[in-house]
């Protein structure tokens, strides 16, 4: 996928933890879910340096537009990863920037070994279901792994 003139994908940096922490925030309150408390997001580039993880954040024009991550599936088989903290303001939707993300997450996982991708994400995330469903996840009927996040009910899995 060829990105839009002024816009990077690439891997979180130390400097970027405080704006991708604003922007997780502004996020998840705009989707209701303002009340999440998640130390990781304060951290970010730290909690994703650790074996078999990634975060890549977008930049347009020089700017922090929001970003997205992959880990393992705590609580699941090491061939499972997790889709994570998949964030983007809504100034830089509908870029296809969310697919650019997606797709390096995706090949990154393959680097890493997973065989499969799993994902879950609040009901009212319609349009980040949509690119879910046009990328081959298939949607689940109950959560893996050990953590549900609060007020998701939509699951979903895939191959890498």
């Amino acid at each position: 996928m060829t990105l839009p003139p002024g816009v990077v994908v690439r891997p979180i940096l130390p400097r970027d933890d405080a704006a991708l922490a604003a922007i997780a925030r502004q996020v998840q309150a705009e989707f209701g879910a303002g009340s999440v408390s998640d130390p990781e997001v304060d951290a970010m580039q730290r909690v994703y340096s650790r074996p078999r993880s990634a975060y890549f954040v977008v930049e347009r024009d020089g700017k922090l537009g929001g970003g997205a991550g992959i880990a393992p599936l705590l609580g699941g088989d090491d061939g499972v990863c997790e889709l994570r903290k998949f964030y983007l303001l809504p100034s830089v939707r509908g870029l296809g920037l969310g697919q650019a993300l997606l797709d390096k997450c995706l090949l990154t996982a393959r680097g890493f070994g997973y065989g499969q991708c799993y994902a879950e994400m609040l009901d009212r995330m319609s349009e980040a279901q949509r690119l879910l469903q046009g990328n081959s996840f298939q949607l689940l009927e109950a959560p893996m792994g050990y953590g549900e996040l609060p007020g998701s009910h939509t699951w979903y899995l895939r191959s890498v």
